[in-house]
């Protein structure tokens, strides 16, 4: 199995039942131990279902669950990966029982729990079941002393958060979770706006007025944190060329010419480093500032091809003034990007606007 994989075994579940054992006493925990022993041929999300059905047969209700895992924060060895388990577990019970307190409860445990762990892949179903309430508790995160429980509210709340569980709601009213972010965009923590500018990021992928807006009111702040949150935020959208980004963020429309593009060898053999270089001029009467990009077309399995658009520099000409600039691009087998033999491509995109081409075949 991959390492990902390991980071739940049978050595995890077994502190698991100790701590657990310590905290209910009265529970039997041969369940938990057994599950332990199931782990091996799983994946990290196979074997975070299977400790946590375990957990959910043995504890059976949610006071209890929430009692035991409770007095299990007494120990220290509480925390790390075996809490992903822990959190789905309690969230399952929760929503079993349909109590409104039970649901409230798991919401403030998740919220206990996320410094030794992140809770943000078990909140998401709290949200898919009941979105405004959840989102009401999870509101009061955002001036929450501890910044692991600030950033659960934004991690927890993102439109494509990695790795969990979609939240449609969320998906259709992308202004639900706005408060959150304009709450925190300029939190004091780093960990906390990097969260914050990867949320808002997202949702410039289905709603780039609204991201905008809050971009340009969050722009009038002045901080470096402020600052910082914006250009993070708006990334996709400056890759994908939308004017208002590029606006925000001082790139104006420009007159340019990209001359000499080539690369250093027309043929690769993966695993493979694409090197090219172009002559970038500004050729307007004003000095330009200029987000450079380049968006390589991959070739697909089918024999068509995808783009994805690379940051690639940013730069300032005066009028007249060109530039000689050069770019290394890696072509590997990734379990993220499978690459496949064909004729590839590479533009150059300037300001949202894209010039030249270049062809090359990759051979596998």
């Amino acid at each position: 199995m991959g390492a990902m994989d390991d980071l739940i075994g049978i050595g995890e579940v077994r502190v698991l039942q100790h701590v657990l054992t310590a905290a209910a006493p009265a529970c039997e925990w041969d369940e938990l131990l057994a599950a332990g022993e199931k782990l091996e041929p799983l994946s990290l999300r196979g074997r975070t279902d299977v400790v946590a059905n375990a957990l959910v047969e043995t504890l059976v209700s949610y006071p209890t669950a929430a009692s035991a895992f409770r007095a299990g924060m007494a120990e220290p060895a509480f925390s790390g990966w075996m809490l992903w388990p822990v959190t789905e577990a309690a969230v399952t019970l929760a929503l079993r029982s349909g109590r409104d307190a039970d649901f409230d409860d798991a919401l403030a445990l998740l919220a206990e729990l996320t410094p030794r762990l992140t809770s943000e892949f078990a909140i998401r179903r709290l949200l898919r079941e009941r979105p405004d309430r959840a989102l009401e508790i999870i509101q009061s995160w955002t001036v929450h002393p501890d910044q692991h429980v600030r950033r659960l509210a934004s991690e927890g709340t993102r439109p494509y958060l990695p790795w969990a569980v979609r939240v449609p709601q969320l998906m259709v009213r992308p202004e639900a979770t706005l408060p959150i972010l304009e709450a925190m965009h300029n939190d004091p923590e780093d960990y906390v706006r990097r969260s914050v500018a990867n949320h808002t990021n997202d949702l410039a992928r289905h709603a780039p007025e609204l991201v905008l807006e809050a971009a340009a009111r969050w722009q009038q702040t002045g901080t470096p944190g402020s600052t910082w949150v914006v250009r993070h935020a708006l990334r996709t959208l400056i890759k994908k060329g939308n004017p208002g980004a590029l606006e925000l963020m001082g790139f104006a429309p420009a007159s340019v010419s990209v001359t000499e593009l080539q690369a250093e060898a027309e043929v690769l053999a993966l695993p493979a480093d694409l090197v090219f270089g172009f002559l970038l001029a500004n050729t307007g009467d004003v000095s330009a500032r200029l987000a450079v990009d380049y968006a390589v077309h991959y070739v697909k399995a089918s024999g068509a091809t995808t783009e994805k658009v690379f940051k690639l520099a940013t730069v300032e000409l005066a009028p007249g003034e060109s530039r000689s600039l050069s770019g290394r691009h890696a072509f590997r087998q990734m379990t993220t990007r499978r690459h496949y033999t064909g004729l590839h491509a590479l533009e150059l995109q300037v300001n949202g606007v894209r010039h030249g081409r270049l062809e090359f075949e990759l051979k596998i």
